[in-house]
């Protein structure tokens, strides 16, 4: 039996199976220990080579940073300006001579001296039309200037004129007239694909230092700038310095995306925090200092505001990110369209609207005459309005003062911290004013921190309340129940 197993074809099988485990695991191990004994010699090339690729990928980015200072620098210039002043100068028998001889003294003073003060910055070749070429740069670098000179990478010098600046934007156009048809342009490239952490280069004269190149990357995106300026900053911590003004921030691709604009520190030097204009809010401007000799404006005929957390809960929306009409311009583009106070413009044209700068600079870029969708929230109800954009103009505006800004005011809702400040009883409900200088409602005695309960004898215990009582009285004299000063009552009335 013993035999017969033995010979047996399974008894083969299981054997020749066994076998196989054993001879693998043995080849396994054999394996294994040859390869744990590794040759210093092949570590040491394995090493080697792992140092020639990290050496290899930073002389890519080394002949990158070449490649791009080669295109950028010709199509950056440096801008010399001249301010000529008048002053008179001092009598050699000035004072305390003429008080001592009041007969010899000059009653005008000594004769008028020119004074000519220099000033410095950058700029960017942005377009040519014939024999004319067209330099971007910064309003403040050539605002007070008499006399422009623009001088190339190349050290040649011109004589230049103003095209056209810009406050607001703080942008300006020169242009200067050359016969070298070989004077190379910028390539302007699309700022609104920018991200944090994107490499950025530097072009300028700073302090003097001509055809200056520096690196670093987009350090933050969407920054708001020196008050009354429109732009939303990219910020980069690339060397930025005096005389960087007007010059180009580019990409890896050597695309115009920027230009330097101002620097924040405490010591006049660089600190790491410099600021660009995104070249996507100048590319309009561009166009109209040449064609217009200024910016043409869209214009909207509203105040707006940003919102914080509680205000957005008493209008019934449900995000910050938008912008507050708060007044209307009467017989404004808002106005003729069906714009409201109270209106919370989320969205326009379907692209978001961040906060009130940028409802501002998104308006501004249109034309006059365009006619642009906006997505609002009203009373906490999602709306969409048309409006056909007018055409800023400045004159108009100031001339208006703010009689023609309807209410003249804005609103705040109460909260406990409120209450406790001007002392309002907490069964007390309405809202708190913010009073314009100078509107009708500062006119017919409405004043600041004025609380409104009622609106033509209308309850108004919140802000939906408010903004529905307000624009339902249309044009009719709008009667406002007041409690001044936390316990008189009074009722006001205004005719819009």
């Amino acid at each position: 039996m013993f035999k017969k197993l033995l010979s047996s074809k399974k008894f083969f099988l299981v054997n020749l199976i066994l076998f196989g485990i054993i001879a693998g695991f043995g080849l396994a191990l054999i394996s294994f220990s040859c390869s744990t004994n590794v040759n210093p010699g092949a570590v040491r090339a394995q090493d080697s080579l792992q140092e020639d690729k990290a050496v290899m990928q930073l002389e890519q980015m080394q002949n990158s940073f070449r490649n791009i200072s080669a295109s950028v620098l010709p199509v950056v210039v440096e801008i010399t300006v001249t301010e000529i002043k008048t002053q008179k100068a001092p009598e050699v028998g000035g004072w305390p001579f003429n008080f001592l001889f009041p007969e010899g003294a000059e009653e005008d003073g000594g004769e008028e001296r020119e004074y000519r003060s220099q000033g410095l910055g950058s700029g960017v070749i942005v377009q040519k039309e014939e024999n004319e070429y067209y330099v971007l740069t910064n309003n403040h670098v050539i605002e007070t200037a008499d006399e422009i000179n623009v001088i190339l990478y190349d050290t040649t010098e011109y004589s230049a004129e103003l095209v056209g600046r810009d406050e607001r934007k703080d942008l300006a156009v020169i242009k200067f007239t050359s016969e070298d048809q070989d004077i190379p342009i910028a390539k302007l490239g699309d700022s609104d694909g920018l991200f944090v952490g994107d490499w950025v280069l530097a072009v300028g004269s700073p302090l003097g230092y001509v055809s200056t190149v520096t690196a670093g990357i987009v350090s933050a995106l969407g920054r708001r700038g020196p008050e009354q300026n429109i732009n939303d900053f990219i910020q980069t911590d690339a060397a930025i310095n005096q005389g960087n003004s007007g010059g180009a921030l580019v990409n890896l691709k050597g695309e115009v995306i920027g230009i330097n604009t101002w620097i924040a520190t405490s010591t006049g030097a660089n600190s790491g925090l410099g600021f660009a204009i995104p070249i996507n809010n100048a590319k309009k401007a561009i166009n109209d200092f040449i064609n217009l000799g200024e910016i043409q404006y869209g214009w909207l005929g509203v105040s707006i505001a940003d919102v914080n957390d509680d205000l957005a809960e008493a209008l019934g929306v449900d995000t910050i990110s938008g912008a507050l009409i708060q007044n209307v311009y009467k017989d404004s583009p808002a106005d003729k369209a069906g714009l409201l106070p109270g209106d919370f413009v989320s969205k326009i044209n379907g692209e978001i609207v961040k906060d009130y700068m940028d409802l501002s600079r998104t308006v501004g870029d249109f034309i006059p005459g365009q006619e642009v969708l906006f997505d609002i929230y009203r009373y906490g109800k999602a709306d969409s309005i048309e409006v056909k954009i007018g055409e800023r103009d400045d004159s108009e505006v100031i001339a208006s003062n703010y009689m023609d800004l309807w209410p003249g005011f804005s609103v705040i809702p109460l909260n406990d911290e409120i209450r406790d400040e001007i002392e309002i009883a907490e069964d007390v409900q309405g809202v708190l004013l913010i009073v314009n200088d100078k509107s009708k409602a500062q006119v017919a005695g409405l004043k600041t921190f004025d609380i409104v309960t009622a609106i033509n004898d209308r309850d108004t215990e919140n802000v939906i309340d408010f903004y529905k009582n307000l624009n339902e009285a249309g044009s009719k004299k709008t009667t406002f129940t007041l409690l001044r000063e936390g316990n008189v009552e009074m009722e006001i009335g205004i005719v819009p």
